[in-house]
Parts: C-alpha cells; structure tokens; sequence
C-alpha cells in the first residue's frame, strides 16, 4: 500500500500539521517506507511462534514482602479535617 500526496495532505491537515509541497513529498516517502515495512512483517509466517509477554524470558525478582514504616494511621487521622470510621470524609465534588 503507498499513500497519494492527496491521501498525505489529508493526515497531516487532520493532524494539524502544516507541510509545504517539499515537505509533503518527503513525508509521504517517509510513511510509504513505514507501510512497506509493515507489509513485510505482515508477511511472515507466524502461526507457529508463541505469544510471549516479554521477548526475554526472565524471572521477575521479588522481595520479601516485609513492613518497613510504623503504623502512624491514628496520628494521621487526628490531624484530618473530618473522619469516620477509619477513613477520610471529603467534600463531594461530582454530583
């Protein structure tokens, strides 16, 4: 697929992009290599390869799952403008 200076001139007015008769040449050139390149990758064969969630298959180090900070909650709700019941009251601002 290869894009008219017509079809370049429509993007880059919808994108708000302002291009002269040089520069709309050279970016239609520019986003005819990106379709070409992506026909090619649409081209290959790839019934065969598994979906992977990241193209290194790593172990995710963890660590421990330990409390580091004192429990300062009810310091905290003392010097809360308006609480209840253990949580923050806020003014209601979507009605």
């Amino acid at each position: 697929m290869s894009l008219s200076t017509d079809q370049v001139r429509r993007i880059a007015r919808l994108a708000r992009i302002d291009l002269g008769e040089a520069e709309i040449t050279a970016t239609q050139a520019k986003l005819n290599s990106i379709l070409g390149l992506i026909e090619q990758m649409q081209a290959v064969d790839t019934r065969a390869v598994e979906p992977m969630s990241h193209p290194q298959e790593l172990a995710q180090r963890l660590r421990e799952d330990a409390v580091t900070e004192a429990d300062r909650r009810d310091a905290f709700q003392k010097i809360a403008p308006a609480t209840e019941a253990g949580l923050y009251l806020v003014p209601k601002v979507i009605e």
